[in-house]
């Protein structure tokens, strides 16, 4: 039946879905501007099953964006996947958030570019075709004038993420188009972890990590 949790906490949206064979059927998310996932993440995943009638043991695999995105928002999510895994015995897919974001835009042609705020004027981005087939790696990258510029002169580019509102101020290219107000989901996650699952793309529960791709600096709190 190949029964699924997802796990999305990449950003500020606290999101959790249930899926069956790759179809999202029930999902609980916070879409806020702050981060809630240390309250509502364990809330959200034993109302899911309850309201659901399913109980933890009938799980056949738990399924967490992996990032990149917000260092404490992908430690809590990864720590609340490994617990359920270990405790329940069933195996951990990893989904990559950019690619999931991808899949929230519907295109007939030209590219996708997922893209996550990674302060200042810099973004997590990569590129998908509109099949979703990946045509750039991930990355950190400075959003100038300039940016996508090679996929803006040959047809429509779709940006997607919270990201948007500042690559919009900058990137003023005709065959841009800005999708606005939208972050990662875990309904969107739902058919990657199916597709996953069915070819045993698992990961090792004890050594597993989240996708930072930036080390994680602290700041050190000004002086009063």
């Amino acid at each position: 039946m190949a029964l699924i949790l997802n796990i999305e906490t990449a950003t500020t949206n606290c999101s959790v879905s249930l899926s069956k064979k790759g179809e999202t059927f029930a999902l609980k998310e916070d879409y806020n501007n702050g981060y809630s996932h240390a309250e509502r993440l364990h809330v959200f995943i034993d109302t899911l099953l309850k309201e659901n009638n399913i109980e933890p043991s009938q799980l056949d695999a738990i399924a967490i964006s992996k990032g990149p995105g917000s260092y404490t928002g992908l430690r809590i999510g990864v720590s609340a996947a490994k617990g359920l895994c270990f405790a329940l015995n069933k195996p951990l897919i990893a989904v990559s958030t950019l690619e999931a974001l991808a899949h929230q835009v519907k295109a007939k042609n030209g590219v996708i570019v997922p893209m996550l705020d990674a302060r200042r004027m810099e973004a997590y981005t990569a590129v998908f075709d509109a099949d979703y087939k990946p045509i750039q790696d991930i990355e950190a990258k400075i959003i100038e004038t300039t940016s996508f510029s090679t996929y803006l002169e040959s047809g429509t580019v779709y940006f997607i993420g919270n990201a948007v509102e500042k690559t919009k101020t900058v990137v003023t290219h005709k065959n841009a188009v800005f999708i606005e107000d939208k972050l990662p989901s875990a309904s969107s996650m739902s058919l990657l972890a199916y597709n996953k699952y069915k070819i045993s793309d698992v990961e090792d529960v004890a050594y597993f990590e989240p996708y930072y791709l930036k080390d994680f600096v602290a700041i050190k709190p000004k002086s009063k």
